[in-house]
């Protein structure tokens, strides 16, 4: 099985693609993230993020795909940006017919820690250890993309995904 986390931007779009093995190792397959430069205009730096989230599903071929769920904190405008990102998201992996699953930050630090309060370090070091990695994932919204596939992997028999 093929999974496809992401954390949602628009300035910074994490991707992490992990495979479980048959015997049920977690494997790394790619990660990475999808950039747009600070000035470029809303329309372009979201069709940007669709243009290459389309072509990094293309080539990997997802069997599903987990997004993190928005966090609202202080900062309205952020979110209203971070919002407008994961909407171009789940609109390119509903159009390449990729089973969704969206998950909360908490769930996802669960899952990967134990821990549903767990800070960013604890978060990259237990990434590290179960995909096998030789240095924590970098840069950080990589780091939680390879998280919440992680989560995606182990609710999918749950949420009935795969």
């Amino acid at each position: 099985m093929l999974a496809l986390g992401i954390d949602p931007g628009t300035a910074t779009v994490g991707y992490g693609f992990v495979r479980q093995l048959h015997d049920g190792a977690l494997q790394a397959i790619a990660y990475g993230v999808i950039t747009t430069p600070a000035g470029q205009p809303m329309p372009e730096r979201l069709r940007t993020i669709y243009d290459e989230l389309t072509a990094l599903i293309d080539v990997h071929k997802p069997e599903l795909a987990a997004v993190e769920q928005l966090y609202f904190g202080k900062n309205i405008t952020t979110a209203i940006t971070v919002a407008q990102g994961r909407g171009v998201i789940l609109l390119s992996l509903s159009l390449a017919n990729v089973p969704i699953a969206e998950y909360q930050p908490s769930i996802i630090k669960q899952t990967v820690t134990g821990y549903g309060n767990a800070k960013k370090p604890q978060m990259q070091e237990m990434v590290r250890m179960l995909l096998g990695l030789e240095t924590v994932p970098k840069p950080d919204d990589a780091a939680d993309a390879l998280a919440i596939a992680i989560t995606a992997i182990q609710y999918s028999q749950i949420d009935n995904l795969y």
